[in-house]
C-alpha cells in the first residue's frame, strides 16, 4: 500500500492565504446552514475485535479520545505486555501509527582471538557468546572462507543488536551464512564483498576481501509481534532500518566509509522482511532513524546517499511501503548553521529528490530551536520555557522564523516535487517535551514534560500544512509527570482546535472558512481592533466533516458570514472556536486583513 500523494492546487493557494487574506476569484456555491459528511478514503488497517484477552490482560481496541496527533514514537521494550499496553493506549487516543526507535550498525575491532570489542577497548559481552566449533564467530567465518580460497580474508566486522529475528531470506549464501543460536539470542553471520555488491553468486573461489556483519539477534521475532499487535488495534507499524555508522570527524553525517556495508545489511533485512510481511497491511513503510538538519546544504551531505540507496532497496523488496524520516529544524539566529524558512524549503527539495516518501520534520520547540508565534507577535518575549535554549529575547531576535513559516515553505517545496513527479508526503512531528524540566523525563539528558496547551499550540502552527500529524514520542514524553501528557489529552481531547482560517464568500455572502479539530455545534468567536462577533456555525454557517483527503484525520472545516468591512485593512482578526461544553480554542489564529 502506498498512499495516493493527489496534488490539489487550491488548498496550496488557499495555504499562502493564512496569513495575508484573500477573496477567490471562483467561491464555492454550497448554501448556507448545511452539513456534509464525504466518504472516507483512507486504507488503514482496522481493529479486528472489541477487545481481546492474551496473558498480559484483557485490551480494549477502541478509540477513547481521539486526537489531532495520531502516531507516535516509541523505545523498543523486553517486556510484551509494555508493548501491548502502549498499543491500547496509542489507539484509545486516536493513535493510527507507531514509528521505532532503532540500533545503529557500528565498526568494531576485535582482540586477538577474533572477539568484538566494546569502545573501551574490553571485550563486549553482547557477542562474546558468538562461537561455532569453539572458535569465535569471526574466527570461524574467515576458517570457512579460507577453505574455499587461502587468499580470502575478513577485512571489516561489524555488529548489529536487534530485538528482532530473521527468517532463512537474510541470507544469499548458505555456505558461508548462518543463525548461530546462543541462549536467548541468535546471532546471524552475514558475509559480503565490502564495496556493497553483495554479489548473489556465491562465488568465494577467487580470493577476496570481506565484510562480516554480525547481528545479535532475539529467539522471538519482536517486529512480528508488533505487526500481530497493529492488526488487533488498527496500527500501521514503521520498523527502524539500520542506522548509518557516524563519521568520526563530522557525527551528524553518515561515514562515507561504511555506506557500502550498510546498503547490504539493509538490503538482506529487507529481502527477509519482502518474503514475510510484504502483504501485511500493519507494516505501513520503514523508517530512517539518522537524523539531518533541513538546510540549503543538504544536497552535499553523505546521508542523503543512505536515504538514495534504501529507497531503491524499498521499492525492490517491499513496493509500495514507503520510507519515512524526520529530519530537525534550526530557526536560531545566533547560531551559524540556524536556516531561514525558504533554506529549509531547498533541503526539503535535496530530500524529496532522493525518494523517500515520507518527510516528517521535528517542528524543533522541543529542543527550543524554533519558537511557535505569529508575525504580530515578532517583538514579544520568548516563552519562558525556550530561555534555556535562546536566553531572554524576544521572537525576532531569537528566530529567523516560526514553525508555521517553516511548514509553509515546506508544503509549497512539497507542491513543486509533486509537479515534478515525486511522490512525497509532509508530516508533522511535534515535539512532546520542553527543553528542561524540574523532573526530566528520560533516562538520560534535561528534557521535562510539556502540557497539552502547547501540544494544541503546535498543532495550531503547523497542521494546515501537513498530511498527519505524529509526535516524537510516546514512551517516555507522554507518559512522565503528574498528570502525564496523555492524562491531559486524555481529559481535554474534545477542545477545538484552529490551524487556520481565510476570507471566502459563498454565493453573495462574504465570510470567513476555518479549518481545525472538534468544530461540531461550535461558535465561531472574531476579534479585532474595533469590535467583536459570535457567530453559530449550525444557525448560520455551514460544516463539512471530511473536507479533503489530503488533510490530516479528523480535520473539519466551518463556514460562517462576516462582513470584513468592519475592520480596517492592515487589522489583525483573532479567530477562535468555543463549544457548548464551554472549551474553546487556547491558541487563536491571528489573521491579517489585506490591504
Amino acid at each position: 500500500m502506498r498512499w495516493l500523494f493527489v496534488f490539489l492546487g487550491a488548498v496550496i493557494l488557499a495555504a499562502v492565504a493564512a496569513v495575508i487574506v484573500v477573496l477567490p476569484d471562483d467561491p464555492p456555491s454550497e448554501p448556507v446552514s448545511q452539513r456534509v459528511s464525504a466518504t472516507p478514503t483512507r486504507d488503514d488497517p482496522t481493529p479486528q475485535v472489541s477487545e481481546f484477552t492474551d496473558p498480559c490482560g484483557t485490551f480494549d481496541t477502541g478509540e477513547k479520545a481521539p486526537y489531532a496527533v495520531t502516531g507516535y514514537w516509541v523505545t523498543p521494550k523486553s517486556n510484551p505486555c509494555t508493548w501491548r499496553k502502549q498499543m491500547q493506549e496509542i489507539h484509545s487516543l486516536g493513535g493510527d501509527t507507531v514509528i521505532r526507535i532503532g540500533y545503529g550498525l557500528q565498526y568494531r575491532e576485535l582482540d586477538d582471538r577474533g572477539r568484538v570489542r566494546a569502545k573501551d577497548g574490553k571485550v563486549d559481552s553482547l557477542y562474546e557468546p558468538c562461537e561455532e566449533d569453539g572458535l569465535s564467530c569471526h574466527a570461524a567465518a574467515e576458517r570457512d572462507l579460507k577453505e574455499a580460497n587461502p587468499g580470502n580474508r575478513i577485512a571489516r566486522t561489524y555488529v548489529y543488536r536487534t530485538d528482532e529475528a530473521f527468517g532463512p531470506d537474510l541470507f544469499r549464501c548458505a555456505q558461508m551464512e548462518r543463525s548461530i543460536p546462543a541462549g536467548k539470542r541468535v546471532y546471524y553471520r552475514v558475509l559480503a564483498p565490502m564495496d556493497g555488491s553483495d554479489d548473489a553468486t556465491c562465488d568465494f573461489g577467487k580470493a577476496k576481501p570481506y565484510d562480516l556483519i554480525l547481528i545479535a539477534g532475539a529467539a522471538k521475532d519482536s517486529l512480528t509481534e508488533l505487526l500481530d499487535l497493529g492488526d488487533r488495534f488498527g496500527l500501521r507499524v514503521f520498523p527502524a532500518l539500520p542506522l548509518a555508522p557516524r563519521d568520526p570527524e563530522m557525527p551528524t553525517r553518515a561515514n562515507p566509509k561504511h555506506l557500502g556495508t550498510l546498503t547490504t545489511l539493509t538490503r538482506r533485512i529487507l529481502q527477509d522482511y519482502g518474503v514475510r510481511f510484504a502483504d501485511r497491511a500493519s507494516l505501513g513503510g520503514v523508517y530512517q532513524p539518522f537524523e539531518v538538519q533541513m538546510s540549503s546544504t543538504l544536497v552535499s551531505n553523505p546521508t542523503l546517499r543512505v536515504y538514495a540507496d534504501q529507497h531503491t532497496i524499498v521499492e525492490q523488496e517491499l513496493p509500495n511501503k514507503p520510507i519515512l524520516i524526520s529530519p530537525y529544524l534550526d530557526a536560531r539566529k545566533r547560531v551559524a548553521f540556524g536556516q531561514t524558512p525558504k533554506q529549509v524549503a531547498e533541503g526539503f527539495t535535496a530530500l524529496a529528490q532522493t525518494g523517500v516518501g515520507i518527510i516528517a520534520p521535528q517542528d524543533s520547540r522541543g529542543t527550543g530551536k524554533v519558537g511557535l508565534f505569529w508575525p504580530d507577535e515578532r517583538g514579544e518575549e520568548v516563552d519562558e520555557r525556550l530561555r534555556p535554549v535562546v536566553g531572554e529575547s524576544t521572537y525576532d531576535t531569537a528566530y529567523h522564523g516560526s514553525t508555521r513559516d517553516y511548514y509553509r515553505e515546506m508544503s509549497l517545496a512539497r507542491e513543486k516535487m509533486l509537479e515534478a513527479g515525486h511522490e512525497v508526503q509532509l508530516w508533522a512531528n511535534v515535539e512532546a517535551f520542553e527543553p528542561s524540566g524540574d523532573q526530566p523525563c528520560a533516562a538520560s539528558g534535561t528534557r521535562g514534560k510539556t502540557d497539552k496547551k502547547r501540544l494544541d499550540q503546535a498543532v495550531t502552527m503547523a497542521g494546515r500544512y501537513v498530511q498527519k500529524i505524529v509526535s516524537y514520542m510516546w514512551s517516555d514524553f507522554m507518559t512522565c509527570g503528574s498528570p502525564s501528557l496523555e492524562t491531559e489529552v486524555m481529559k481535554d481531547w474534545g477542545r477545538p482546535i484552529a490551524v487556520d482560517a481565510i476570507r471566502r464568500a459563498r454565493d453573495v455572502q462574504d465570510g470567513i472558512e476555518v479549518r481545525g479539530y472538534n468544530f461540531t455545534d461550535g461558535t465561531v468567536t472574531v476579534e479585532w481592533p474595533g469590535g467583536s462577533v459570535d457567530l453559530d456555525v449550525a444557525t448560520a454557517g455551514w460544516l463539512d466533516d471530511d473536507p479533503l483527503e489530503e488533510l490530516p484525520e479528523g480535520m473539519q472545516t466551518a463556514w460562517v458570514p462576516f462582513d470584513w468591512g468592519q475592520a480596517e485593512p492592515g487589522d489583525w482578526l483573532r479567530i477562535g472556536v468555543r463549544l457548548p461544553s464551554g472549551q474553546e480554542t487556547t491558541e487563536r489564529l491571528h489573521v491579517r486583513v489585506g490591504t
